[in-house]
């Protein structure tokens, strides 16, 4: 596997990392460096061949590929923190996953209700507009769409690299139903209060599906592993603090 880690410890607390859709591992690069524990940073399939949009790859194919990682790792237990996409993905990973999660983070992520799907949460006219543009272009927004809606609060570097590295997921991961409740463990939702992806109202339902006990807001756009990087992973260390107990739990 390629997911990009930092040390290991078996007896440590860890987190991981899911992206949003089309994004790399770089993405949280600052965020690691400054988290004082094991992290891994997973990998969505079909990255390097070109084919990730068009080779139908199921959600639970992604869930898959990225609970191998895990496994791989070396860490028993973890903070699962989801951006976005990644939310519907971490849902089915803590559901194959129960015994090893230590909490939940959801970070302007799309949390669906128990069978729902990424899709199913955008308000209808979204949602057909989505769909037929999948159809029609696949899931690789125009660059404009890209600047506009992921990056206008990144810097014009940040922004080249996340428009040249952007992959497209399998249409699936959009539309697979996401038959997972939500995990019962400490949740939070970060709230991005600059996020031209996922408004305000939409966010606040996201955190309420999540039943999160805690929601935290970053005046950030929809990638604050790379306008605020600092401040998303103290928001990360307090919470994994938090829900491991406050101190290292051994296994």
């Amino acid at each position: 596997m390629n997911g990009a880690v930092t040390k290991v410890n078996e007896c440590e607390v860890g987190v991981v990392l899911l992206s949003g859709a089309g994004l790399g591992q770089e993405i949280w690069a600052d965020v690691v460096s400054h988290l004082a524990c094991p992290a891994l940073v997973a990998e969505y399939p079909g990255r390097g061949n070109g084919h990730a949009g068009k080779n139908g790859l199921s959600l639970n194919d992604y869930a898959e590929h990225v609970q191998r990682q895990i496994e791989q790792w070396g860490v028993r237990r973890f903070v699962l923190v989801a951006h976005s996409l990644g939310g519907v993905i971490g849902l089915r990973i803590a559901r194959e996953m129960p015994e090893r999660i230590a909490g939940f983070v959801a970070v302007g992520a799309v949390i669906p209700r128990n069978g729902g799907s990424f899709l199913s949460v955008q308000p209808l006219p979204k949602r057909m507009l989505l769909s037929a543009m999948m159809r029609l272009v696949g899931t690789k927004p125009p660059v404009a769409v890209i600047r506009q809606g992921l990056c206008h609060d990144l810097t014009d570097e940040q922004t080249q690299r996340v428009m040249s590295g952007f992959t497209p997921e399998s249409v699936r991961v959009y539309t697979d139903a996401c038959e997972s409740g939500v995990p019962e463990v400490p949740r939070m939702y970060v709230k991005l209060t600059q996020d031209k992806e996922l408004d305000q109202a939409l966010q606040d339902r996201m955190a309420v599906h999540l039943a999160a006990q805690r929601t935290v807001s970053l005046p950030s756009g929809h990638l604050p592993m790379l306008s605020m990087p600092e401040e998303l992973s103290q928001l990360l260390t307090t919470f994994r603090s938090t829900a491991s107990g406050g101190q290292e739990r051994v296994v």
